[in-house]
């Protein structure tokens, strides 16, 4: 962590799961053996240590709109927030699998849409919790201060809708940043309409330039329908970049990657089964036209069309979650990078090594001492931390 920081890296995403799941065999043996995804320990935990451990990094924290009460995830996001001194993000996420639902005391998820219309009624919430006390409700405490909390500047948000009743207030201090940055990875109808909403960064993957900027346009025409000003709203494209000293070592590095053996293609469907046992399907023959799922929609819908009735090893193989394939040497993927975002706007790219086994001790070090002192000597990354927490960090980046 404290590397990442050192090399300008503006934060750090700590993905969640809260299940682990039997789907892919009908066993567990997979899932233990080839994904990130279990064991797995609580991120907000890990969110303190790794604030005690850094100054400036921010930290992202997933959580789910699905299982939290919004009282409680609002109080503890706000607690982790002044424990970071402002450096705490929320990434939103609607979880996807009964297995997740089975262990909060329910047998199955809310179908798709209804998962996202509880998330929206969530953050409105989270919200009105984080607007209960006034900025200056507190005043600094000195000899012979009464009461260092002004109560006519707390009140109650009273708010009962249609999945929540909450009354309020947060019993927290106010945040240092207001409210924790939010995150939101919208990929469906509905998750780019809540991204859009009320995310600040917003992570995605459509394949290609023309893909990316299409994306783009959408998250701000909609950001500006829900009356947001579009450029609050980072728009973020996630790569794995694959380096190494010369093109030919990368390239090198890049077949071993992405070659289709058997376990390479094992574990990218065991992080792509959701609720449909891939395991059941030949992968040597085309992906079922008739498959379903209300867990991850987008997902399904991107494999049909990358499928383009290839079997169902070469559509895993070729399609990786990342807008762009980056090979190269540190420069030239630089330079990559540099003309992608001229092209088609946006704010930047979120390194992204999850399901393929490339985030390790060594990839780590490409990125941090290859590619991002690279783009700082371009004065494009990595300049420097501005502000005082993450918010205003992002507010002022390129």
């Amino acid at each position: 962590m404290r590397k990442f920081e050192r090399a300008g890296i503006d934060f750090v995403m700590l993905e969640d799961s809260t299940a682990l799941t039997d789907i892919y065999g009908g066993t567990f043996e997979s899932e233990l053996k080839w994904t990130p995804r279990a064991p797995k320990h609580d991120p907000m935990a890990l969110a303190s240590r790794l604030a005690y451990e850094t100054e400036k990094i921010g930290i992202v924290v997933t959580a789910s709109t699905s299982f939290y009460p919004p009282f409680l995830l609002t109080r503890l996001l706000s607690t982790l927030d002044h424990l970071s001194h402002g450096r705490i993000g929320w990434n939103i996420v609607t979880s996807t699998g009964d297995r997740a639902a089975q262990n909060f005391g329910h047998d199955t998820l809310p179908v798709h849409d209804e998962r996202y219309e509880i998330a929206e009624e969530f953050v409105d919430v989270a919200n009105a919790l984080w607007a209960s006390w006034d900025v200056d409700a507190a005043s600094p405490i000195h000899p012979g201060l009464e009461s260092y909390v002004d109560h006519t500047k707390v009140r109650t948000i009273d708010h009962a809708g249609k999945h929540f009743k909450v009354r309020g207030p947060l019993n927290t201090l106010p945040s240092p940043q207001g409210k924790p940055v939010i995150c939101q990875a919208g990929a469906s109808a509905s998750g780019i309409d809540l991204a859009a909403r009320v995310a600040d960064l917003v992570v995605s993957a459509p394949k290609g330039r023309a893909a990316m900027r299409a994306y783009r346009d959408t998250i701000r025409s909609r950001a500006a329908g829900f009356g947001r000003n579009p450029d609050d709203v980072k728009v973020l494209y996630m790569v794995t970049p694959i380096l190494g000293e010369t093109e030919k070592d990368a390239r090198r590095r890049a077949e071993r990657y992405y070659e289709p053996t058997d376990a390479a293609i094992a574990r990218r469907l065991i992080m792509l089964s959701g609720d449909i046992d891939f395991s059941r399907f030949d992968v040597d023959k085309p992906i079922p036209d008739d498959l379903h799922t209300e867990g991850s929609t987008s997902i399904l819908e991107n494999l049909h069309t990358w499928a383009e009735g290839r079997t169902i090893r070469e559509t895993v193989a070729a399609e990786r979650t990342e807008s762009l394939r980056l090979v190269g040497t540190p420069a030239s993927v630089a330079d990559e990078m540099e003309s992608v975002i001229e092209e088609v706007g946006g704010d930047g790219f979120l390194f992204f090594g999850g399901g393929g086994g490339v985030l390790n001790r060594r990839y780590v070090d490409d990125v941090c001492d290859g590619l991002m002192p690279e783009l700082r000597r371009r004065g494009v990354a990595g300049t420097g931390f501005r502000g005082q927490s993450l918010r205003e960090h992002l507010a002022g980046a390129r």
